[in-house]
């Protein structure tokens, strides 16, 4: 660590005076230790890499296992966290745009596209040219008086408290410089969040942090404060997220610094535990009010909610709310279960959730077979770091898309996985002074715009190649899937696709009729026979 080389690098210097003054016959030891003071000293002071500065001299190790072979330091990351979140594939292409570095490859395609599971899009004979800068979407429904256009790729929901202060004003500043948003997180906005002067999407989580009472309800006079800053430009109401739905958010105690106990309003020295659902309503008709409610304390900016799908009759009997009160969110986040975090059970991160795929598609359905789908914007987030994941959630009913990881990596972050013990190596998630100063924002924001920007220079160029002209133009039909040995389908023939007001009918789609039945736009219990 820093501080450690600082220590040692002035008592090795102290004890070649001793020696010069005394022991003369032992200055041939700078021969041994100069050269290592010096690369140290470069670590220490060089801002941009954060490993070198955080572990001067040691921190070269990881970078020396790069250079000599890629898989080396592939393999010790696996070996020691019991797997890798991301494939090489991944990991490759993520380092390699946020250092706008060659990401061509050689030999051809480094995938089995014979195995059960390949995916891919057909080309088009007529290729097109589609321009980076039109892939943008506006976000705001009938009764939204301050529309968003937004980037069809954005930083997903990472608080500060989880995140460090270096993190969040690299990522910010990134969103500033790259013209896309910023989700909060639960956490609340931080003055780190405010100084970089990217566009923020506001999270309200079921604690309300950042406007709530002492109490922990929701303090509607702090947020319609909050809400009206330019730098605001669409709020997001958290019932739910893909790592763990219906447990809450998690801030372990050694992470609550004086500063984040005054932003959230919360005590130091315990755990910060938000509860697992709002206390602001309590039935589908209530989270409907209270988007309303939101919208007019915000001056008319676009509202939305996040979910992670869980029982489907729960959300159909929002869409029947919807219906029945006239006010539809500008927006809906859907999360999958294989999205991350920095804290959560084991078995709410494997088992408890929605695949964001099945999610997606059941929500567009839900929307279509209600008639609302064209009032309302889907953004889609679950482990999305390459352009044909973007192309495969665009396809299957997503306007727009979130990535948490995507940004992460881009930052630096080595998949340390220790994001929940306050001793991220990279300063990343992190609290301690000593991590956190290695992480050096105005270096890093570049990455970040940067992995954006080719992310999205991608997407165009695979939109192009598929003779399409704008995302918009995406379908089920245009993804494949392996799914035998010699046999294909598309995404059209693998699931249902409802169409406009299907749900609203007498005759109901067989699938959905069950489900249908069970909701009730006054209560999320249970209401058929």
């Amino acid at each position: 660590m820093r501080h450690h080389f600082l220590t040692g690098a002035f008592i090795i210097l102290a004890l070649e005076v001793v020696a010069f003054m005394f022991f003369p016959w032992l200055l041939w030891s700078l021969v041994l230790f100069g050269p290592l003071l010096i690369l140290g000293f470069i670590d220490y002071f060089q801002r941009s890499h954060t490993i070198r500065r955080n572990y001067p001299l040691f921190g070269r190790i990881r970078y020396l296992f790069e250079a000599i072979r890629p898989e080396i330091n592939q393999y010790f990351i696996e070996s020691n966290t019991g797997g890798t979140p991301f494939s090489r594939e991944e990991r490759s292409i993520i380092y390699q745009r946020s250092k706008c570095a060659l990401d061509t490859l050689p030999f051809g395609t480094q995938r089995d596209v014979y195995a059960e599971g390949y995916e891919w899009v057909n080309h088009s004979l007529t290729a097109s040219h589609v321009d980076p800068k039109t892939l943008r979407v506006t976000i705001g429904g009938p009764d939204c008086q301050q529309p968003y256009s937004a980037s069809l790729l954005n930083i997903s929901a990472m608080s500060y408290g989880s995140m460090s202060k270096t993190a969040i004003l690299a990522l910010n500043g990134g969103a500033k410089d790259g013209g896309f948003a910023h989700n909060t997180g639960e956490g609340g906005m931080s003055p780190y969040h405010i100084e970089p002067g990217g566009d923020i999407i506001w999270q309200i989580g079921t604690a309300y942090f950042g406007c709530r009472t002492d109490e922990g309800k929701f303090n509607q006079e702090m947020f319609a404060e909050k809400s009206v800053r330019p730098q605001v430009k669409m709020i997001e109401i958290k019932l739910s997220q893909g790592a763990k739905p219906g447990h809450g958010g998690i801030l372990p105690a050694v992470k609550v610094s004086e500063e984040i106990s005054q932003i959230r309003n919360v005590p130091m020295g315990q755990d910060v535990i938000s509860p697992p659902g709002h206390n602001a309503f309590s039935t589908p008709v209530g989270l409907m009010e209270f988007v309303a409610r939101l919208r007019e304390l915000s001056k008319g900016k676009p509202i939305g909610f996040k979910l992670c799908l869980g029982k489907r009759r729960e959300f159909l009997a929002l869409c029947k709310a919807m219906v029945k009160t006239g006010i539809t969110p500008d927006f809906i986040t859907v999360d999958g279960g294989e999205g991350g975090t920095g804290a959560a059970p084991l078995e709410f991160s494997n088992h408890v959730g929605s695949p964001g795929i099945e999610a997606l598609i059941f929500i567009h359905n839900a929307l279509v077979g209600f008639g609302v789908r064209d009032k309302i914007k889907i953004i889609a987030t679950g482990k999305i770091t390459t352009a044909f994941g973007m192309i495969r959630r665009l396809s299957l009913g997503a306007d727009l898309l979130y990535s948490a990881r995507g940004m992460m990596l881009a930052l630096g972050c080595i998949q340390a996985l220790r994001c929940n013990a306050n001793v991220c190596p990279t300063g990343i998630a992190t609290q301690n002074p000593l991590l956190v100063a290695g992480l050096v924002p105005e270096k890093k924001r570049r990455r970040v715009k940067n992995f954006h920007d080719e992310t999205i220079g991608s997407l165009a160029e695979l939109l192009g190649a598929m003779g399409l002209h704008s995302a918009e133009e995406l379908r089920p039909w245009h993804m494949m899937r392996r799914v035998g040995n010699c046999e294909v389908r598309h995404y059209g023939e693998l699931y249902e696709y409802l169409n406009d007001g299907d749900l609203l009918s007498d005759t109901l789609p067989k699938t959905f009729a069950r489900a249908h039945k069970a909701a009730s736009s006054d209560t999320f219990a249970h209401v058929g026979a």
